[in-house]
């Protein structure tokens, strides 16, 4: 006798976007998957999405609550009740396909507690940092195998790590405002939990330019999490020499842009490592 097809949540923060949502639920609408939620965390001051969310085919769940990601998925995850939880970005696309894939995988190997995947654009370019290597996640290859609108967990693993840390997300006010998602999964396998990168586990979303905003905030989200998670002055002196070789190879090649977006990154760390408290967890 088969398994029942596993329900998912589907916590999604939105702020100021309609028709990048309304995309989305396209998106998941077209999957045709029999059991699956959305739960629209509004952030919005106003009332744009009232009827916006309530034509749609599939089950949509609209609660509302203060600006800032962290926030808003933690205001989410009071509300799930499915299987799999999942935290797809407002503006990203899910491929057909995509939850039966994961359900799939999930089914068939009792003993995974979730699966990551990677982001392409709708012409399907990737960023070079993405891994092709599908790998079990540990605390040192996490890094560059996971974002957070790729990011599938058994709803037993949510209730186990708690929220997220709002200290970490865009709109936490801080300098270190990402890295949220990566401060979620490090938790996840601390506490044991088996998780897989899957690089055939795609979704749809622009692939970002990078500038020294971005550098900064990033870098200093790193600083964050190897303080915050206790990570051997190894580990970080490796996360430092990074961007400092990208500074030398970008001013090698006569990169000026590229050199001012490793130096940003490498500030970032370094004031995001200062910045941070060791957690009591991971002392």
């Amino acid at each position: 006798m088969s398994q029942p097809s596993p329900s998912f949540d589907l916590v999604v923060a939105t702020v100021g976007r309609t028709d990048e949502l309304s995309r989305f639920l396209d998106s998941v609408e077209a999957q045709g998957y029999p059991h699956v939620r959305v739960i629209v965390v509004d952030q919005n001051d106003d009332d744009r999405l009232a009827s916006f969310v309530s034509e749609r085919g599939i089950p949509i769940e609209r609660i509302r609550a203060p600006v800032g990601l962290s926030r808003a998925r933690n205001a989410g995850l009071e509300h799930v009740d499915a299987d799999l939880v999942a935290f797809p970005d407002d503006d990203c696309v899910y491929p057909m396909g995509l939850l039966a894939h994961v359900a799939q995988r999930l089914v068939a190997h009792s003993g995974l507690a979730g699966l990551t995947g990677r982001a392409e654009d709708a012409g399907g370019m990737s960023a070079g940092s993405w891994k092709r290597d599908a790998a079990v996640l540990t605390n040192d290859n996490l890094w560059n195998r996971a974002i957070s609108f790729t990011i599938f967990l058994r709803r037993t693993v949510v209730e186990a790590v708690g929220p997220f840390d709002e200290e970490l997300g865009l709109g936490s006010g801080k300098p270190w405002s990402s890295g949220e998602e990566i401060d979620y999964l490090l938790r996840a396998v601390r506490s044991g939990a088996k998780l897989e990168y899957d690089p055939s586990l795609v979704v749809v979303h622009d692939v970002r330019e990078d500038d020294t905003t971005i550098g900064a905030r990033d870098g200093a989200s790193v600083g964050y999490l190897l303080r915050k998670h206790g990570y051997p002055l190894s580990s970080v002196a490796r996360m430092l020499v990074r961007p400092a070789g990208g500074i030398v190879v970008s001013l090698l090649q006569r990169d000026l842009a590229g050199g001012g977006y490793q130096l940003a990154t490498l500030r970032g760390r370094l004031r995001g490592y200062r910045g941070a408290k060791r957690s009591k967890s991971s002392a």
